[in-house]
């Protein structure tokens, strides 16, 4: 960001075999070092099984933003904390706990995204209001129970690994998925 408040172009992250495209709004205040943000969404993207090499891209936002993207595309009121965009199918990735994807479909799905060598697949877009992370984190509704106080880096990190393992194909629609992305989640932000 310039001093005007500006918004530059992606700073981008070249973290092998990833490339993380950081872009942060104008006004969003940065929570942690960019760079943090982007080792722990890598992080992530190797504990969901991202296939390799791969970009994304990592917006910080405020709630504004999201409350129009999460209207525009889930049909949703209000603002939330983070939304993912994935350009892959949950099918592309490898099964992880609680998923129920058959073999057949997910053969046909890697045959699906083949590209020329050296070609850098594009995974998909986070976007995380900074505004809203560091309300719940402050107000002690953060962290996975939303009930943590924490500070807001802590919080923003969360937000990210959380965007990027959606990115990978997890949910937490089912209860054995959501145990298994929630300790996922607990052991890459232990890892730092």
């Amino acid at each position: 960001m310039t001093a005007s408040g500006r918004t530059l172009g992606p700073r981008r992250f070249y973290l092998p075999p990833f490339r993380v495209d950081l872009e942060i709004r104008a006004g969003v205040p940065l929570a942690l070092p960019a760079a943090a943000l982007a080792r722990v969404l890598r992080s992530a993207l190797v504990a969901g099984g991202a296939p390799e090499p791969a970009s994304v891209g990592l917006v910080l936002a405020d709630d504004p933003e999201l409350a129009r993207l999460n209207r525009t595309f889930l049909g949703k009121s209000g603002a939330t904390d983070v939304l993912s965009f994935p350009l892959l199918p949950p099918e592309a990735y490898p099964p992880h706990p609680g998923t129920r994807v058959p073999a057949a479909r997910r053969a046909s799905a890697e045959r699906a995204f083949l590209l020329p060598p050296g070609t850098r697949l594009h995974l998909g877009d986070i976007v995380v209001s900074v505004e809203r992370a560091v309300l719940q984190a402050v107000e002690g509704r953060g962290g996975q129970t939303s009930d943590v106080r924490w500070t807001p880096a802590d919080e923003v990190r969360l937000l990210v690994v959380h965007g990027g393992l959606h990115l990978c194909g997890w949910d937490h629609a089912e209860p054995a998925e959501e145990a298994a992305m929630r300790a996922l989640e607990r052991t890459i932000l232990a890892a730092g």
